[in-house]
């Protein structure tokens, strides 16, 4: 019998959380090197100061990921989400960024990032269920 067991969580700690990412970016370093993960934010905000949009993402190995970009409804279609993608770009390219990765639904924003010049290269059926997640990409810096 293993001295081992496994415990299923649905309300994690997250100290244990933090054990298994340590565990994982360690394991992760030693094959491909440091990661030099970075959070990045770019936020739109209102007259007031209240937040209108953003985007939440983190540059790691080369790469931004984008992993939110959200812009309160009146506000779409002006110009707002471009120029927070594309500051994001650009810092992620002070950070010495090759390339952008994120991911889209069929009902959010493929369009838009495709205009900004990302290329799907993988879809995902059936999630959520009727609907389809696709997974882009930019080339920052051309090789």
């Amino acid at each position: 019998m293993t001295p081992y067991r496994i415990t299923v969580h649905d309300d994690l700690d997250p100290e244990d959380v933090e054990a298994v990412f340590e565990g994982l970016r360690a394991y992760n370093a030693l094959h491909a090197g440091p990661s030099n993960r970075r959070r990045l934010g770019v936020f739109l905000r209102g007259p007031d100061g209240r937040i209108v949009g953003g985007l939440v993402g983190d540059t790691a190995w080369q790469w931004l990921y984008v992993d939110a970009l959200w812009i309160d409804e009146p506000l779409r279609n002006q110009g707002h989400g471009r120029a927070m993608l594309r500051a994001a770009e650009e810092r992620a390219r002070a950070r010495g960024c090759r390339n952008v990765y994120l991911d889209t639904f069929d009902f959010q924003a493929l369009p838009f990032y495709r205009k900004e010049g990302y290329e799907v290269y993988g879809t995902q059926e059936d999630f959520p269920p009727g609907h389809r997640r696709y997974y882009l990409r930019k080339e920052l810096i051309a090789r």
